[in-house]
């Protein structure tokens, strides 16, 4: 990565930003529009386990970003994982490597996704995820110019949210946990209510997010205003 792609990055975000101020959802969608991605979303991981939406450029891109945390898989946390870039040209050929996740973000419009983790120096605090409409991979360049943006998502992330710097790193495990607090919240009230083990809880949001194409989050919040599943 140049410094001419830091500076040039810099530069549309503060050109995106106005009088607004600079935030990660300004540098998300300046990235998105410079790398010609059609929506963009990054996840922040704490501690290795607690996986929080940091930011969205649009209902597609949150209910994609939502897919990988019902699941457990998909790019984003690949790259957390592996510390590098994770690319899919085309998602119609990718069910293999996330089988669950695949037909979710597909039903957003997702056909290519590259996704880059949220680094700086030895510390990996999330990821940030491009999605394009079309099975269109992203060029050499653009993906130079979005590690670019990643670099500048993880400083602002570490801005907004500075726990991080003091959070317990642990190793990252696939699978889908690490789930927000509300929706543990969620989870306790449904077991409570339905004599549930705290995992027999969980799974039952999580199939009810899938099934009603609902965000996760969503449904959490609808168990602890009712105390019920719709």
């Amino acid at each position: 990565m140049t410094q001419d792609h830091q500076t040039a990055a810099w530069q549309r975000i503060n050109t995106a930003a106005h009088t607004g101020g600079i935030t990660l959802t300004v540098a998300c969608r300046a990235c998105a529009d410079d790398v010609e991605a059609d929506f963009a979303g990054a996840t922040l991981v704490v501690a290795g386990e607690l996986r929080l939406l940091a930011t969205a450029t649009d209902e597609r891109a949150r209910r994609a970003e939502d897919a990988q945390l019902i699941t457990g898989e998909g790019p984003c946390t690949d790259a957390y994982t592996r510390r590098a870039p994770v690319d899919a040209v085309d998602l119609h050929h990718a069910a293999d490597r996330w089988p669950v996740y695949t037909p979710l973000a597909r039903e957003q419009g997702a056909r290519s996704v590259l996704a880059l983790p949220l680094t700086i120096g030895a510390l990996a605090i999330g990821a940030m995820d491009l999605y394009r409409v079309e099975p269109t991979p992203f060029s050499p360049a653009h993906q130079e110019r979005a590690s670019a943006y990643a670099r500048i998502l993880a400083l602002l992330a570490l801005e907004e949210h500075p726990h991080l710097l003091s959070s317990h790193s642990r190793p990252t495990q696939r699978g889908p946990q690490g789930y927000p607090p509300t929706v543990h919240m969620a989870a306790g009230v449904l077991a409570a209510k339905d004599g549930l083990t705290p995992e027999d809880a969980l799974a039952r949001l999580r199939a009810h997010a899938f099934s009603h194409n609902q965000p996760l989050l969503h449904t959490a919040e609808q168990v602890i205003d009712t105390h019920r599943l719709d």
